[in-house]
């Protein structure tokens, strides 16, 4: 068995737990399983892999729980920077209607660079828009490429205008190819056992993009196949005016009716969420994705992060849609958060310690994942490591080096190792060139929006 050992962090921050902070800690990892974790004199003093990470605070690999990775392509456009959700989505669709295969697997092999240099191991994607000849295969094999753990969410779009839904007809799917294209996705590709690199998500996009009928086929789809469901929710004021005139119940009461909720299910956003779902959240043990940047760049609210802690309902970190966010920095993400649940004047509404332990420990919760999101004996070896004299640290990792990572200038990993295996390395990616990748994607990008116009 292959064998690695790091060796001397200034600080090991587990996750445990125990939440246990080692100095001078390390870990022992034979394949791709965590076997020891402690100081660094109680550790094998050899291995076929040695990392010194003197200076170096040493951290589970973060887990992201939302993102729509082929979304890159279209940054900044100028007709969507200053819209609305409802909005910004129908400036938008026309454009993403142009995509191809390539276009998505050249976009989520960026998106997923962006993710692993910021620290993140896991990352979750919903795909939901399916033009052309793009298929979740694309991005997949990007993610298998790039050697981040993926869980790779089939969704899609089924009620177009004509039918009282948001997405113009020409994006949208017919329901029986969508349940039988999710099927074969399922049987191809998801692995349930531990330590899986990649797993299938049933994902419909939301409310108001496809019919009861699916939501419900695509709940018991899931459940016949043991993998998880998602789905957007209650992320402004408009879905909840949408369900509300279109099926008689709020967000939540909606999902509740067709079988969306449960410990296989989470939701991204949550923002518009009262303290009674709150509690049926948290009692039925459903998930919600937070996605703090993409919720004030579309000027969509405030989720009550503070209260689904306080009850207890799973709560991971999204960097959402790179269009609603632009950009996919998971390290960055966790410090909006943070800041976002004082801002309306709670300065103890999340601490440094909670915001990182909702992008590891909750990420992996929500997810449905125990093999992840900390450092412990037989977890997954996925592990990030940031050098603390840096200038964006200087004058804060003295005095606390797990809080200077949230509270300083957010900062790309010098160290990430994904399922035993070293990603990243002295802040160097080793899995993609990028110069290229860059050069191809921005020629997409550029010919996908004049095309569109």
């Amino acid at each position: 068995m292959k064998t690695l050992l790091l060796k001397h962090a200034a600080l090991l921050v587990t996750m445990n737990d125990g939440k246990d902070r080692i100095r001078d800690g390390g870990l022992f990892v034979q394949d791709n399983v965590i076997q020891t974790v402690g100081p660094t004199s109680e550790l094998p003093q050899t291995a076929d892999q040695v990392i010194d990470a003197s200076g170096m605070l040493i951290l589970p690999g973060l887990v992201n729980t939302h993102h729509h990775l082929y979304q890159t392509l279209t940054r900044a456009v100028p007709g969507a920077q200053d819209a609305v959700l409802f909005k910004w989505l129908k400036t938008l669709y026309p454009i993403w209607a142009g995509m191809d295969s390539e276009a998505v697997y050249v976009s989520a092999k960026l998106g997923l660079a962006e993710l692993l240099l910021s620290g993140c191991t896991t990352a979750s994607d919903h795909l939901y828009i399916y033009p052309n000849d793009v298929t979740i295969d694309d991005e997949i094999r990007a993610a298998q490429e790039m050697g981040i753990r993926f869980h790779a969410s089939r969704g899609s779009m089924s009620l177009g205008e004509s039918k009282g839904g948001l997405p113009p007809d020409h994006v949208v799917e017919d329901e029986k190819a969508i349940l039988k294209d999710t099927r074969r996705a399922i049987e191809t590709y998801h692995d349930p056992e531990p330590y899986a690199m990649l797993r299938i998500v049933v994902a419909p996009c939301s409310p108001f993009s496809v019919t009861p009928d699916l939501m419900r086929e695509s709940a018991d789809l899931a459940r016949a196949y043991h993998v998880q469901l998602h789905t957007h929710l209650a992320e402004t004021k408009d879905e909840e005016a949408f369900c509300l005139e279109s099926f008689g119940y709020r967000p939540l009461g909606y999902a509740e009716e067709l079988g969306w909720i449960g410990d296989d299910v989470w939701f991204a956003h949550g923002v518009h969420i009262n303290t009674e779902e709150i509690a049926k959240m948290a009692k039925t043990h459903t998930g919600v994705a937070h996605c703090p940047s993409s919720n004030m760049r579309l000027a969509s609210g405030i989720a009550p992060i503070r209260q689904y802690l306080d009850a207890g309902v799973p709560v991971g970190i999204g960097v959402d849609g790179s269009a609603s966010n632009d950009s996919s920095h998971l390290l960055a993400e966790a410090r909006m958060a943070l800041l976002l649940q004082r801002v309306m004047g709670n300065p103890a509404g999340l601490s440094a310690e909670e915001a990182l332990w909702i992008a590891t420990r909750g990420g992996a919760d929500v997810l449905g994942r125990n093999d992840i999101g900390q450092l412990s004996p037989g977890k997954a070896a996925d592990f990030i490591g940031l050098r603390l004299n840096a200038l964006d640290y200087a004058g804060g990792a003295v005095h606390d080096p797990l809080a200077a990572t949230v509270f300083c200038q957010p900062r790309q990993v010098d160290l990430s190792v994904v399922n035993g295996r070293v990603i990243v390395e002295d802040g160097h990616l080793l899995t993609v060139n990028l110069p290229p990748l860059i050069e191809r994607h921005n020629a997409i990008a550029g010919k996908l929006v004049s095309g569109s116009e």
